[in-house]
């Protein structure tokens, strides 16, 4: 069920509508090896807090890391300087940051919680062979430590492994070790320079929005849930 997807997110105290953009910036940049002690805390809070599933992302003490690993800050030079050159200065710094871990990533989308943002993404794990894969688009950017990309939080996307085409739990067993961590920033949609580089057009469906009275994503003017393990949508008959 391919198609045109809509975000309603809200700006303010108001729903708004939007396209939802198919572009994913992506590139590999020069980061550092985090420290051995920052990747021993990272191993034990990931196996004795967070207790991750497989297809979970959960956030992590980005304080803790900031304050035991010096060159953190420059991954967020690179990272201010990439985005930068793509023609967005001063979003970083004026965008929550967060540090996540996922083991995989089930076909998702973001719309539901972030509709009024867009995700850009600071890898800091080494290759482990998995991909995120933008079902809709068929784009596929492989996981390394320096992988860095923008997108659209109401595009579907879902961590797998590189020779695989869905999500299967059984990739993601803990003995597999395909834990990646990441920084993550939520740059406002409603920034110009944001929705120009992504190419995003606003009060798409305007009349639509004054009728709902919470986030979601449609795909071609109507409701849809999307299907965890292939990230094909299928159509609901309510928007409930």
């Amino acid at each position: 069920m391919p198609g045109e997807l809509t975000s309603f997110f809200w700006s303010g105290d108001t729903l708004r509508s939007r396209s939802v953009s198919r572009i994913v910036l992506s590139d590999t940049l020069d980061v550092p090896v985090p420290s051995a002690r920052v990747l021993a805390d990272w191993q034990r809070e990931i196996t004795s807090q967070l207790d991750l599933e497989a297809g979970d992302v959960e956030p992590m003490s980005l304080a803790r890391t900031q304050a035991r690993w010096p060159d953190y800050r420059r991954c967020v030079h690179a990272m201010t300087a990439w985005t930068e050159a793509l023609g967005l200065p001063g979003v970083l710094a004026s965008s929550d940051v967060a540090l996540m871990a996922c083991r995989g990533a089930r076909y998702h989308h973001d719309g539901a919680q972030y509709g009024g943002a867009a995700f850009c993404n600071l890898f800091l794990s080494e290759d482990k062979g998995l991909d995120v894969h933008f079902p809709l688009t068929g784009q596929r950017i492989p996981l390394v430590r320096g992988t860095a990309m923008i997108f659209d939080t109401g595009q579907p996307h879902a961590v797998i492994p590189r020779d695989q085409d869905h999500f299967d739990e059984a990739d993601f067993a803990p003995d597999h070790g395909r834990v990646q961590v990441f920084l993550t920033w939520e740059l406002p949609i409603e920034e110009a320079q944001v929705a120009r580089a992504l190419n995003v057009v606003f009060d798409t469906a305007h009349a639509t929005a004054l009728q709902l009275d919470e986030e979601q994503v449609w795909v071609n003017g109507a409701p849809a849930s999307l299907c965890p393990k292939t990230g094909s949508w299928r159509p609901l008959h309510s928007t409930k």
